[in-house]
């Protein structure tokens, strides 16, 4: 008994010396007499129970820290239910304070290794950590120890894991985002393979998990000078590159990133991407690669005719090797397209003619491509000798000079020495067709025949045809375009107009090569500038419709930097021109010209000059912004063409006379808001400011609303730091007594909206603040409805500003984000209001669950369902049609949650076929048709009401409404049917 006593001292002592931070040795000496027997693990939590429960989160921590060293060392002695216990310990101190976190995940480590963890423990670890931990707020050390965790189980309760679904995938992506330190990159990267190895359930996070390992490549690490750790660049660079090519789900959105960085000019980008793509075929089928053969062929094929450099030459031509041979193993299905015939078509028009140069310049770089093409199967071998032989030996006989045959004997010796892997070669010869004939042929098609189908499947052909053979197309097709567009025929106005139509689409879809951009983009000017000098009411019509050619042109530019920079620096300023042009005559009170300033004209002349900013390289951005910001500052119209406008330019300027020059802010929206984040933008503050004061103060809706959109893309962009945060606390004070009172209160609203979305997209830590302004203005009987419709503005893309082409910073789960913040103040608040302003509570949170993605969603409907539910009894039409599509997927997604309520559903989706707003009747049908998916058992006692009551809607004067209605009636009727 004294013995006893004496050693529960001699544990409280060294408890005591340990928490009081004067012996950390104490730590080795209690698992030690753990070990031996001395003490239980049980006996240890005793002694610590005084600080454990000390209001000191130093205290606490300190008691935690020992237990858990404690544990790392004795684990293994461990039984089963004293594993149950720590663990529930573990998971209630997650929420203590931050200091005491690193301790926790100690203990939890030192427990994710025992052999004798109950089934459910390692889910209920996670699941805690997931919820309750923001990892990414850790130190280094402490991030390391939740990899371990994660580690640990995969490693033994993979089957409990997986039973999570995708949920876990989506927990991890969340672990992990935003990492930084190479040590813990290395582990992220072995589990994101192992979720893909071990076949874990992605679900809809195979983007999310891309995008959160994908931003790191290609890999940009210098290991310090004495590293301790060891870690490599290469160890980085492989370790990526095999989760980056461990799945073919990655493919659509690895291969744009590799061919983004094969165009760049970092030669370490280059050999990363060509080695990536090569590793990437061994796992890649048609499917993935088909979208992107063009692209990379252009890519490859490029780097090797203009590289200096033997490595990015090698890797071009293993990569197209592996291309080749990824295309030659899959399998065709009888209608699928023969992929490999076209790729290797290609690869023969572009270096076949090479072998016949006078010159022989690109000889040598096109026979090795076509070497390497051929020696990836006895397909590719046959396909691309059968075309190459005949040709080399007849340049042989042709050339005299003893270098040329030298030249050409040493290519067909590489052919030859193919020979021996891959067999005989048969020889032949592709015949040539008809060119003109076939231009003639398209041309008939694209305009004249009736069937628009047709129409428009000529264009589609002429488009793939005219960059191998573009002197055809711009000698042969564009004139006759243009004679066409251009030409006054006496036929019914209605066919004049559609044959011009069609001619503007066909000058877009030919606009496929450099030489003839050159020739169509003018007649598309021109003809623009004509319809701007008519007076016909259908001229606003026909204005945008150029503007959606020249942006279907300017889309099709983007692959090619000299046709982009073509494109931007001879449309940007002609139409900048126009519209300036434009104003000065509204504000001079003169007619022509006034269609352009519609907000139609306008709202489609804005994607055109988004288009052509978006994939400028820096240096030339930042060429044209030093002349266009001047413009709508300075009134600097010296770099636009015809320049002599009657007075000057002045968009921010005060005076009713100038209300037509404010609406050209869209255009300098379209810009500034779509250059690379890189790119300096002249006189920004001043540029700001202008921009808050229009917002706020301008009276008509379409300038204000692109003044603060505007404002917004550019907040967004803006580097952190002061100077952000001084125009922020501006914006905020100029907002805040406007929004309070005054006529100017929707502008104000529309200013926070953009504003709040410009923050919440990059976390910025403002935009918590500003969210719940927007909130507090759900209670407001003026306001409220409009507040209520901006969440959708916060979830929703944007169409021209704030989206990742324009170069803006969004983060990938800033919706799930949102919602974890906002959801519960938005039921909080629709608690707590008043009956005049609860739909704005419903509508806002309709708003956001329609934004989310459904498997985050699916995990929330317990706690949402009734508020959806008492949402379908609101009278506003627009809450009723966002909650109905809400619930939709979650009937099919969810059938036995949604069972619980089937007399509620039942009820509230057939009341609501009689809505007076179709698009509410059509919606209402969709869930009820999708009622259909729950339990059949559920389902029988209402089969014969719903049957009865969705008679009526076959009656519906509206088409659309009928058709669901017999679709859902029909599948009602079957409720209940053998074999269903």
């Amino acid at each position: 008994m004294a013995a006893a006593e004496a050693g529960a001292e001699a544990l409280a002592a060294s408890v005591r010396d340990f928490v009081s931070g004067q012996q950390d040795g104490r730590a080795t000496e209690v698992a030690a007499g753990v070990k031996d027997g001395r003490w239980t693990v049980l006996q240890l939590v005793e002694a610590l129970g005084f600080c454990l429960e000390n209001t000191d989160p130093r205290t606490r921590g300190r008691g935690i820290q020992l237990l858990s060293q404690v544990l790392l060392q004795c684990y293994s002695l461990l039984q089963e239910k004293e594993v149950l216990h720590l663990v529930l310990f573990y998971e209630s101190r997650l929420q203590d304070h931050h200091l005491v976190i690193p301790s926790v995940l100690q203990g939890l480590r030192a427990l994710s290794m025992c052999e004798v963890l109950s089934p459910g423990l390692a889910v209920s670890v996670l699941k805690a950590i997931f919820q309750e931990v923001h990892v990414q707020s850790l130190l280094q050390l402490d991030r390391y120890t939740v990899y371990s965790i994660i580690t640990n189980f995969m490693s033994t309760r993979e089957e409990e894991l997986k039973g999570l679904g995708a949920n876990f995938t989506f927990g991890f992506i969340q672990v992990m985002d935003g990492e930084k330190d190479p040590r813990n990159l290395l582990v992220a990267f072995q589990i994101v393979r192992d979720l893909i190895a071990k076949d874990y359930a992605l679900g809809p996070f195979v983007e999310e998990l891309f995008e959160v390992t994908s931003c790191y490549f290609p890999v940009d690490f210098t290991p310090p000078p004495n590293d301790p750790h060891g870690i490599q660049r290469e160890d980085l660079i492989l370790s990526l590159r095999a989760v980056l090519a461990s799945t073919p789900q990655f493919a659509e959105f690895l291969l744009p990133l590799l061919i983004e960085k094969l165009d760049s000019e970092l030669q370490s980008a280059k050999l990363d991407s060509l080695q990536t793509l090569t590793a990437c075929c061994a796992i890649y089928g048609q499917k993935e690669l088909q979208e992107f053969l063009p692209s990379l062929w252009s890519s490859l094929r490029r780097e090797v005719f203009q590289t200096a450099s033997e490595k990015i030459e090698t890797e071009c031509l293993a990569a197209l090797h592996a291309l080749s041979a990824c295309l030659s193993r899959s399998v065709l299905s009888s209608d699928s397209e023969d992929l490999l015939d076209s790729f290797l078509s290609s690869i023969l028009q572009d270096c076949r003619h090479h072998l016949c140069e006078p010159d022989m310049k690109l000889v040598w770089p096109s026979a090795k491509l076509l070497q390497a093409a051929a020696g990836a199967s006895l397909r590719t071998f046959h396909r691309i000798t059968r075309s190459v032989l005949p040709l080399l030996l007849e340049q042989y006989t042709k050339h005299t000079q003893s270098s040329q045959r030298r030249t050409i004997l040493e290519m067909l010796l590489g052919f030859l020495e193919l020979q021996q892997k891959w067999g005989h070669v048969e020889e032949g010869f592709l015949s040539s067709s008809d060119l003109e004939l076939v231009v003639d042929h398209l041309i008939r098609l694209a305009l004249h025949e009736e069937d628009s189908q047709s129409s428009e499947a000529a264009m589609e052909a002429a488009g793939s045809m005219a960059p191998t053979y573009p002197k055809v197309f711009s000698g042969r097709m564009v004139p006759r375009l243009e004679e066409e567009l251009q030409s006054e025929r006496e036929e019914s106005s209605h066919n004049h107009h559609s044959l011009q139509q069609r001619c503007l689409q066909a000058l877009a879809a030919v606009s496929t090569h450099t030489s003839i951009v050159r020739e169509t983009v003018p007649v598309l000017l021109q003809h623009l500038q004509k319809v701007q000098k008519g007076t016909e009411a259908r001229n606003t019509q026909e204005m945008v419709s150029v503007c959606q050619s020249l942006h279907h042109v300017a889309l099709q530019c983007q692959q090619d930097a000299e046709s982009c920079w073509y494109f931007h620096q001879t449309v940007v300023p002609c139409l900048l021109a126009m519209a300036v042009q434009a104003a000065m005559q509204e504000s001079t009170h003169t007619l022509p010209g006034k269609a352009l300033l519609e907000e139609e004209v306008l709202a489609a002349m804005i994607p055109v000059i988004s288009a052509a900013t978006t994939h400028l390289s820096p240096e030339l951005a930042a060429q044209s912004v030093s002349h266009i910001v001047p413009l709508f500052l300075d009134g600097e119209v010296s770099f636009l063409p015809q320049n002599s406008f009657p007075s000057s330019f002045q968009p921010f300027g005060d005076g009713e006379c100038l209300e037509a020059q404010r609406r050209l802010v869209a255009l300098l929206m379209a810009f500034v808001c779509s250059l690379p984040r890189d790119v300096g933008i002249p006189q920004q503050e001043w540029l700001l400011r202008e921009l808050l004061a229009l917002s706020c103060s301008c009276n008509c809706p379409f300038t204000a609303t692109t003044a603060a959109k505007c404002f917004a893309g550019l907040v967004n962009k803006h580097p952190a730091g002061q100077q952000l945060d001084e125009i922020l606390q501006l914006a905020v004070n100029r907002m805040e007594p406007i929004l309070a009172e005054g006529p100017c209160r929707t502008q104000a609203l529309t200013l926070l909206l953009w504003v709040t979305k410009a923050l919440v997209l990059r976390y910025h830590p403002l935009s918590s603040c500003l969210t719940d302004k927007l909130l507090g203005l759900l209670g407001d009987t003026e306001l409220g409805p409009a507040a209520a419709d901006g969440f959708s503005l916060l979830m929703a893309e944007s169409p021209d500003v704030l989206h990742k082409s324009c170069h803006a910073d969004v983060r990938i789960m800033f919706r799930q984000r949102f919602f974890t913040d906002n959801v519960p103040k938005l039921v909080q608040g629709f608690h707590g209001a008043g009956p005049d302003v609860k739909a704005n509570y419903l509508k806002g949170l309709s708003h956001v669950l329609n934004h989310l993605p459904k498997p985050v969603l699916v995990t929330e409907l317990p706690t949402l369902l009734s508020l959806l539910l008492e949402a379908l009894s609101c009278s506003d039409c627009v809450v009723q049609l966002s909650t109905l599509s809400c619930l939709h997927p979650l009937l099919l997604e969810a059938p036995q949650v949604m069972s619980l309520h089937v007399d509620t559903l039942v009820t509230k989706f057939l009341n609501l076929t009689s809505s007076p707003t179709m698009a509410v009747r059509i919606a209402a049908l969709r869930c009820a048709h999708a009622l259909t998916s729950l339990p059949t058992t559920v389902l029988l006692p209402y089969k014969g009401r719903v049957i009865r009551a969705l008679a009526k809607p076959l009656d519906d004067k509206k088409r659309l409404v009928r058709k669901e209605a017999v679709a859902a009636r029909g599948e009602w009727f079957l409720v209940g049917s053998p074999g269903r």
